[in-house]
């Protein structure tokens, strides 16, 4: 995500001042009688690393690497609600005051303890500097941060921001201080290791990187955040494969024993059958979607926009390429997991071609004799996803009967960011993985310089709405606001959300232990999960 500034209509002050969130310490993963071993847990992954700064990372493999040595202040639960992690407790000590008390037995794998000083620093660093990623996009009404001890930070905000405490919690990773304050900015700084090797406070650091094959870390010897504190296994190493499928025969003939990708629909059923196999199913708290970018002339014209979603067959792409095994959002950003937002009267863009073909007449275009309009817009997706891949060319295809040509364009998943990130695409095609709160969500997908706002939106009444929706601690007002606003977003296609789904995920019968999370993002490769897997004998 390419670094921007992110401007918000002012808010009117909140009437009253946010209640005070308080959460106790959660409690390591089941009791298991495994102890620390010599074993080594072989992970798969399709992509290598890009960046090991963890605030700036957006690649499932940078993400899921950095995720072991950085951790975050809060966790996330299936419903989309926040669990301790670092912090023990958080909330607010007025409208424009939030504040986190973190734990006291964490430590970097120096030997330095992990204070508050080390969470204060990495929020107004970012504030600062600006790195391009999500951490960034969550901090537009920070003020500045400050550790008022050694293990509660208060920071105060420029208007009220009734989300921020535990969006930032959740999305931010912090960083040790004493390492990333030498560089001149973290938004550049490309923690590489070259400087003495990586630090950590999860249960994991990196110690050996070979571009293109593996990226071994090794065990953290205290981690408390698991039953006994110690990571049970000596080592994780994270394979690079080219593809899911090649990721499936690897994990078939014991040469890994995770695949950290969600496995394509079309695999689940038969992985669940197959002997030396498990698979875990965790929460999807994210959504397929299809943006347009409205910098284009013709993708400007809303009744494009409106004809492109016409030209999609969601039922076929939810059955053929799902397996049945996702459902509709009703076209809206707030999906039918989210149960206190979602909205049944919201209504998914029915397909119909006569009806593409009618709004690209009222948008001024003819048909020529072959019975297609004089554009053609470019569709970018990732080559590793496997069931993007798929329902794209179903689109293509689809929209080819209502006269519209589209050109698919895989790539190389990081180049596929990259070509996200400078908006060089017509239709962008892809997944958001966790879209867990409505009102950051949309702050950052689709107000004007959001970090996600890849349609490049600035709609004065939905800017409205969202800017209201920060401010208001009225949970029932909240709820109108950002159904509201959906209905705007999907009126308008300002995005095209597709449908929501579970994931599954597959590993070797020969382990046991993960504890699964929701999304793609966290399954059962976050820090919690490795670092308590262990052999099934043990």
């Amino acid at each position: 995500m390419r670094p921007r500034k992110i401007a918000i209509a002012a808010a009117a002050l909140a009437a009253s001042a946010l209640a005070l969130s308080a959460c106790a310490p959660s409690a390591p993963p089941a009791a298991s009688t495994a102890t620390a071993g010599s074993q080594t847990l072989t992970v798969a992954t399709t992509t290598d690393v890009v960046n090991y700064n963890p605030l700036v990372g957006n690649s499932r493999s940078d993400y899921w690497i950095t995720n072991l040595m950085y951790p975050h202040l809060l966790s996330i639960a299936n419903d989309g609600s926040k669990e301790p992690q670092l912090a023990t407790k958080w909330g607010y000590v007025n409208d424009t005051t939030g504040y986190y008390e973190i734990r006291d037995d964490l430590k970097w794998s120096d030997g330095q303890p992990l204070t508050a000083e080390d969470v204060a620093w990495t929020m107004n660093a970012v504030k600062k500097d600006k790195p391009s990623g999500t951490f960034y996009g969550q901090l537009v009404n920070l003020d500045t941060a400050k550790a008022v001890s050694k293990t509660r930070v208060e920071f105060t905000l420029t208007q009220p921001d009734s989300s921020i405490v535990e969006e930032i919690g959740f999305w931010g990773n912090i960083v040790p201080k004493h390492i990333f304050e030498k560089a001149d900015s973290v938004a550049t700084f490309p923690n590489d290791g070259k400087d003495g090797g990586w630090v950590s406070a999860g249960p994991y650091v990196l110690s050996k990187v070979q571009v293109g094959q593996s990226y071994t870390l090794d065990r953290v010897a205290d981690y408390p955040l698991v039953k006994g504190g110690t990571p049970l296994s000596a080592k994780v190493v994270y394979r690079v494969f080219p593809d899911i499928n090649t990721e499936i025969l690897a994990l078939q003939s014991g040469e890994v024993d995770v695949i950290a990708n969600a496995l394509p629909p079309a695999q689940v059923a038969k992985l669940k059958s197959t002997t030396g196999v498990s698979v875990e199913e965790a929460v999807g708290l994210g959504y397929a979607h299809m943006t347009y970018n409205m910098n284009n002339p013709d993708l400007a014209k809303v009744e494009v926009r409106q004809a492109l979603a016409h030209a999609v067959d969601y039922n076929a792409i939810r059955k053929v390429v799902l397996q049945g095994q996702a459902v509709s959002t009703g076209s809206s950003p707030l999906m039918p997991v989210l149960k206190n937002y979602y909205d049944p009267s919201i209504k998914e863009y029915a397909f119909d071609t006569d009806e593409s073909r009618s709004l690209m007449q009222k948008a001024g275009y003819a048909a020529g004799s072959d019975g297609m309009f004089p554009v053609k817009f470019r569709l970018i997706y990732s080559l590793q996803d496997s069931v993007t891949s798929q329902w794209a060319t179903l689109v293509k295809d689809s929209a080819a009967k209502a006269g519209i040509a589209i050109e698919l364009q895989g790539t190389e998943r990081n180049t596929y960011l990259a070509m996200t990130n400078k908006g060089d695409f017509d239709i962008y095609a892809g997944n958001f993985a966790i879209m867990d709160d409505p009102v950051t969500n949309m702050t950052l997908a689709y107000l004007p310089g959001g970090a996600i706002n890849y349609s490049y939106v600035d709609d004065a009444k939905l800017n409205d709405l969202i800017a209201q929706g920060t401010a208001t601690t009225d949970k029932d007002k909240k709820v109108k606001l950002m159904r509201e606003a959906a209905k705007i977003v999907r009126d308008n296609v300002y995005d095209n959300i597709m449908y929501t789904q579970n994931l599954y995920f597959a590993h070797s019968s020969k382990w046991t232990g993960f504890v699964s999370k929701p999304s793609e993002l966290l399954s059962i490769v976050n820090p919690v999960s490795l670092a308590s897997a262990h052999p099934t004998g043990k």
